[in-house]
């Protein structure tokens, strides 16, 4: 399980280009509702409550426009990611006092490791590092191309 990747955990039904919500609480639960529906989440509700103990321990929005909530839990059958964005813009705590449109949600399960999901946020990290891949993310609306730029090897 320490190998897991993203390109492994990341799929087009847990990809929202349109996301209906208006608040970070509504982007939060739109996407865990994804989750719920992929079978990737087993209690929706207990895997939000753990998301919002974890927000509670630092920002989650990393500026320029985007943010990568994530929970370890009970509630999350199989380690994966919800990505949703929005045409309009969330209010977040971010670094960068940007408000955010672009939301990575990470549900990782309790019993893997911590390594797991530092190694799937540092994925995620090096991908957004790049000024190319951001502005992709936040304007294509291609899917497999969203899954292709976070899942880039890394090198």
């Amino acid at each position: 399980m320490d190998t897991l990747c993203i390109r492994e955990i990341i799929n087009e039904n847990l990809i929202n280009l349109d996301l209906r919500a208006h608040t970070k609480a509504e982007a939060i639960d739109e996407l865990a509702e994804s989750l719920a529906r992929e079978g990737n989440i087993t209690d929706k509700d207990e895997f939000i409550r753990d998301v919002y103990l974890r927000e509670e321990e630092g920002q989650t929005g990393i500026g320029n426009h985007i943010a990568i909530p994530h929970g370890k839990s009970d509630g999350v059958k199989v380690t994966s990611i919800a990505i949703g964005r929005t045409k309009h813009d969330l209010e977040w705590e971010t670094l960068d006092g940007l408000p955010v449109n672009l939301v990575i949600l990470f549900a990782v399960r309790n019993v893997d490791k911590t390594t797991v999901h530092l190694k799937l946020l540092s994925e995620v990290a090096m991908a957004l590092a790049d000024d190319e891949t951001l502005d992709k993310l936040l304007q294509t609306e291609d899917k497999t191309e969203i899954m292709s730029l976070l899942s880039q090897e890394m090198h």
